[in-house]
């Protein structure tokens, strides 16, 4: 699934996005617009750009400064679909849609102008008011320092693509399909690549309670692959049963380990040894945080990079001793894995 936020400068043209998105390329809107408005008329208040703002302003200070992004997030994710989110007006928001997987932002402008004659043709509930006010009303959202309130500025300083809209609306669809080509069919960065095959190494583990595959590379170059496993020629879980083992961690939380395995980290570590491959200055890649026994392989064979797809509840001790070693260590997403078994 693509998300891609849309931010801008009022009456820029970011409907015209929209309507270009749903209309020729199958995605599903999100209006932040629209979710305010219902909030707004739920409350009984007249719908006009000062509301907008108030309400807007309110609900991110009741919950988060993405609280509104969040909940059409949601929406979005239990569709599947492509979909667009359209009025993203915070950087809390901005840095919220960030960690969520192929996201991307973006912006458009075009003269003040030009803006206010469009706007004024839109007639929306909020577009009643003359240039100045037009003018105004911008400059309002335009630069607060509160992460609960409107920083246009700073969200389209943010943004991955940013779009004129001086022109034509062809122009402007001409822009949109060039850049959403390269980012439908871009290659994957080799970091998404070598993931991507420790995810398929994964699908040998042998313990249905661990899931985990990884890979380890130098230059490039893929040296050794491991997944979650008993040790060679030793009964698997999947034929005998798990062999459970509590363990508590240092914030007193108990977990049911299966300790009948091995971790996918160990096993590839072992293969290097065995094969006589040499890891310095190589990279794992591991679904998650490694555990503290396997980071401790990992600064002792020398691998000086490690990339997880998600961080792990209990993983904070690990990447303290990573980095102690100066060993780098980056996670595609924040996203916590709530994972008992490894």
């Amino acid at each position: 699934m693509i998300t891609i936020g849309i931010t801008g400068t009022l009456g820029a043209g970011k409907g015209t996005i929209v309507d270009y998105l749903v209309s020729r390329r199958g995605f599903t809107h999100y209006s932040v617009r629209a979710f305010i408005t219902e909030e707004i008329k739920r409350r009984g208040l007249e719908v006009n750009r000062d509301t907008m703002t108030l309400v807007g302003n309110d609900l991110r200070a009741q919950h988060t400064p993405s609280y509104i992004v969040e909940q059409l997030y949601q929406q979005a994710s239990t569709s599947g679909c492509n979909c667009i989110i359209e009025s993203v007006r915070t950087p809390g928001e901005v840095d919220s849609l960030r960690g969520k997987p192929n996201f991307y932002l973006f912006a458009v402008d075009a003269d003040p102008r030009t803006r206010y004659e469009r706007a004024v043709l839109r007639g929306s509930e909020t577009d009643h008011v003359s240039f100045e006010t037009f003018i105004a009303n911008e400059q309002r959202e335009m630069t607060s320092t509160d992460p609960n309130k409107q920083n246009l500025r700073r969200c389209i300083e943010q943004a991955d693509y940013q779009f004129d809209n001086g022109g034509t609306i062809e122009h402007l669809n001409n822009q949109v399909e060039e850049v959403l080509n390269q980012i439908m069919y871009k290659r994957p960065s080799w970091d998404e690549y070598f993931m991507e095959l420790a995810n398929t190494a994964s699908k040998r583990v042998t313990c249905d309670r661990g899931r985990s595959g990884c890979v380890i590379v130098k230059d490039r170059q893929l040296l050794v692959t491991g997944y979650v496993g008993s040790p060679s020629g030793l009964p698997h879980c999947d034929e005998v049963g798990h062999l459970f083992r509590k363990s508590i961690d240092a914030n007193g939380h108990i977990s049911n380990h299966c300790v009948r395995t091995v971790h996918a980290e160990q096993n590839a570590i072992c293969q290097a040894a065995r094969r006589g491959i040499a890891l310095d200055g190589a990279t794992i890649y591991c679904r998650m945080t490694p555990c503290r026994t396997c980071a401790m392989l990992i600064i002792n064979c020398g691998i000086k990079r490690v990339v997880c797809e998600r961080k792990y509840h209990a993983g904070a001790e690990s990447e303290e001793l990573l980095r102690q070693a100066g060993v780098e260590i980056e996670f595609f997403n924040d996203e916590i894995e709530q994972y008992e078994n490894q």
